[in-house]
């Protein structure tokens, strides 16, 4: 999804999930996500409230959502960059961790790659810049 002519997101969320933050933060505060794709709860994203989670040297902050930073971890960055993330809400259990879990919803990240234009766009925009 490309949210202005000239941005393009490297992660969404549907409605579903926007409406299941406002819920959580009001709840809980200011939030955080972090996709992991750790053995315990698959590639879940976890909703933490901010400063819950230690965010690790190779952790990439790859946007917001409703407002909270989202994470990832290098080597799932290295897997999915070429796609976008779309967090999505679909009924269940949420991990053990993440905030959601007692909601009888949980936080699912769908994907999709980025267009030939949209990964140009993104490739210039994320280059080094030299310096002089």
């Amino acid at each position: 999804m490309v949210t202005n002519h000239d941005t393009v997101a490297r992660v969404t969320a549907t409605d579903a999930a926007l409406a299941l933050i406002a819920l959580l933060r009001e709840e809980h505060g200011p939030l955080m996500f972090h996709q992991s794709g750790g053995c315990c709860d698959g590639s879940a994203p976890m909703c933490f409230a901010q400063g819950e989670f230690v965010v690790g040297d190779y952790d990439r902050l790859l946007g917001e959502i409703g407002g909270a930073p989202f994470y990832i971890s290098g080597p799932q960055f290295e897997y999915w960059q070429h796609t976008q993330l779309i967090i999505d809400v679909v009924p269940g259990r949420g991990g053990m961790f993440s905030l959601e879990g007692r909601s009888g919803q949980r936080f699912l990240t769908r994907s999709r790659l980025f267009t030939d234009e949209e990964w140009a766009r993104l490739s210039a925009r994320e280059a080094p810049t030299a310096r002089v």
